[in-house]
């Protein structure tokens, strides 16, 4: 028995005598596992999925648990690789005194069981306390009902459980295969082997600014949202990889270029951190790229669904430019004239009172625009196809006498001339339009956007809005489509809307009312028709954009938790590798006062580079960022900007307090304190 309890105490030693590098992975486990749990447990709840838009929130849960599971298994192999290359030496040691590597795999196996049995009670435990809360305040979110009730997930808490004990199965698997193929001398020495630099630095740096100055080119030239959509994953894959390259081989060609500037590097807190940096800055750059990389994920990720919480009340309202919506899908007058009056019979009988009531007739159509002419067929195009995304426009043709009665203008216009607005503040650049076959228009003059509809609100592609001199001219344009597209061609429809002030549940018994009032009259009659109520879209609103949020904040809380790990395991094992050397050099007269100011300069120069880079990265992002935020029907620019600018600010004051910390932390060491 006493030979059976050798090993757990040995490996239970050994974890607290390195609780300065354990204690931030126990962490960082306990924290991970939690977080696991909660998505899991909120992607099950069933008081959540009762709530309007829940469903909304727990299916984005769901598709965030993959990205989770990826990043953990990769994370957690990441910061073992700096517990294991810490405790390199000690093994090398056991090695020597006569421990074969089957003692050694021995404890291994006990430090993985112990540190796996920490992380899964407290991870669990954790995540069962912060449950309720999780689930009252996304509750919140959602408009819901809180209750008191408290449960715990069964079968969270086991997925959560089996997922992490392979994971931590993996990294034990990885730590035996490194014991077994090293050597005791390569053990002994493996905290103190420093790395080459790199050869071909200035060419792999050069690949790393074409490649970022090609990501850069993609984000501020594209135009349209569906393009940027097509090519967000290709610029993300092309800016990791152009800052790995230029963290790991620009990072060395900036150190010799310090090194020769004599003037700089001829000073005593200078030159210890520029030839302390330029020898191992293959590993140091990687942890840096690391670094920035995560920062950036956190900025775009905390900006962009922040940016759709807070706006999504606006973002419904363009959608949604009157509470009811009613449409007759054939456009007769007298049948917007029949939805009408049925609605007005039905708010007066119920006690409720109209407000703000509008109407007009349209058409909306999608043609491919080549200049001034736009067709529903090109050449080398066959009926259907899209074709090159950024030539598609929208066409919302309207008559002038409902354009007139819906804006309160009095414009006029002549036969043959039109009125055109455009979406997202444009201007249309020709004097003439010609549609199809029919005859050129000439443009009068380039008025404001009318009015925002689903069509128009999602500015994925151009919208015009064609104001023609009356009906049969709109007529014309249908006929037009209709030689192309036969029965999938668009029909003329009527639009009806109105405010009404009483709450979301009485707003979607009132649409429904309206709808069976409609049935009854129209149960003959061969008309098609639609009824939609804000509030009974704002719940899925609701929960996209609250389940996109809370997602955003989970994973961005995983990526700067990661973020801090890097950057305090980067300064502890450096900080053991100098200790040494800061040694030699208080013992030829270097001060303290010396080495506080050579950390520094090492500090400030290594860790201001990550949250500059991700900085611009988020610049750069920004086009592409508010290309895509525009498919959710979000178009204001200036609230995207400062939502950025925030976010950046908070975290450079987090970045900051975070560096001070470890650099504290590495100067404790590297002094002997």
């Amino acid at each position: 028995m006493r030979r059976l309890g050798f090993y757990p105490k040995l490996a239970a030693t050994g974890i607290r005598k390195n609780g300065n590098t354990y204690g931030p992975y126990l962490l960082t486990c306990i924290c991970m596992i939690m977080m696991s749990y909660l998505m899991r447990y909120l992607g099950a709840n069933p008081v959540i999925a009762g709530i309007k838009g829940g469903r909304s929130v727990q299916e984005m849960l769901g598709m965030g648990n993959g990205v989770f599971i990826i990043f953990s298994l990769i994370f957690l192999f990441y910061t073992n690789s700096f517990l294991i290359r810490r405790r390199k030496r000690e093994f090398g040691l056991y090695n020597i005194l006569g421990m074969g590597k089957w003692n050694l795999a021995r404890i291994l196996v006990w430090e993985c069981i112990l540190t796996t049995a920490v992380s899964l009670l407290g991870g669990l435990l954790l995540g069962i306390l912060f449950s309720k809360a999780s689930e009252m305040l996304l509750i919140h979110m959602l408009g819901g009902q809180i209750t008191l009730a408290f449960s715990v997930d069964g079968l969270a808490a086991f997925r959560t459980t089996v997922l992490f004990l392979v994971i931590f199965a993996l990294i034990l698997l990885n730590n035996l295969r490194q014991i077994r193929m090293s050597n005791p001398i390569g053990l002994l020495h493996g905290t103190a082997e420093g790395e080459k630099p790199p050869k071909g630095n200035l060419l792999l740096a050069i690949l790393g600014v074409v490649l970022l100055a090609g990501a850069y080119y993609i984000a501020v030239t594209i135009e349209n949202p569906v393009s940027a959509l097509m090519y967000f994953f290709a610029a993300v894959l092309m800016v990791i990889l152009g800052t790995y390259l230029i963290f790991i081989s620009g990072s060395v060609v900036l150190c010799r270029w310090l090194k020769k500037w004599k003037c700089y590097y001829y000073k005593p807190n200078h030159f210890i951190s520029v030839s302390s940096m330029l020898y191992r800055m293959k590993r140091n750059g990687a942890g840096l790229a690391s670094i920035c990389i995560l920062s950036t994920m956190v900025l775009v990720m905390i900006s962009s669904s922040g940016c759709l919480y807070i706006g999504k009340e606006n973002i419904l309202r363009r959608q949604y430019p009157r509470d009811m919506q009613l449409a007759v899908w054939d456009g007769e007058e007298e049948h917007l004239d029949l939805l009408q009056s049925i609605s007005e019979e039905y708010m007066q009988r119920h006690g409720f009172t109209m407000k703000d009531a509008w109407r007009y007739r349209y058409l909306s159509v999608a043609a491919l625009a080549d200049g001034d002419r736009l067709a529903f067929q090109r050449a080398g195009v066959s009926a259907g196809s899209l074709g090159d995304v950024s030539d598609l426009r929208n066409l919302l043709v309207i008559p002038l006498s409902d354009y007139n009665c819906v804006t309160g203008k009095g414009e006029t216009l002549s036969e043959g001339e039109i009125l055109i607005g455009v979406n997202r503040g444009q201007e249309y650049p020709y004097e003439t339009m010609k549609i199809g076959n029919l005859d050129t228009w000439k443009v009068k003059k380039t008025v404001p956007q009318p009015f925002d509809n689903k069509v128009a609100s999602y500015e994925i592609n151009t919208t015009y809005f064609l104001i023609v001199p009356d009906m049969d001219s709109v007529y014309q344009v249908e006929k037009e489509e209709k030689k192309v597209y036969g029965d999938y061609a668009s029909d003329v429809r009527g639009y009806f809307g109105f405010n009404v002030d009483c709450s979301d549940e009485q707003q979607i018994k009132i649409e429904e009312g309206i709808s069976l009032a409609i049935s009854k009259k129209w149960m003959d009659m061969d008309i098609a028709y639609s009824t939609e109520c804000i509030a009974d879209d704002r719940s899925y609103f609701f929960g996209t954009f609250s389940g996109l949020f809370a997602l955003g904040i989970i994973l961005g809380s995983v990526f700067i938790l990661a973020m801090i790990l890097i950057m305090y395991y980067k300064q502890i094992t450096e900080g053991y590798e100098d200790q040494s050397r800061f040694e030699v050099m208080q013992k030829v007269g270097m001060t303290k006062r010396e080495i506080r100011r050579s950390i520094n300069s090492q500090m400030l120069t290594v860790f201001i580079l990550p949250p500059a880079m991700a900085g611009l990265h988020l610049t750069f992002a920004f086009p592409f960022l508010s290309k895509i935020l525009m498919l959710f029907g979000l178009s204001d620019q200036s609230f995207l900007i400062r939502i950025a600018v925030g976010c950046f600010g908070v975290f450079t004051v987090f970045y900051i307090l975070v560096y001070l910390f470890t650099s504290r932390a590495y100067y404790r060491i590297v002094s002997g304190n």
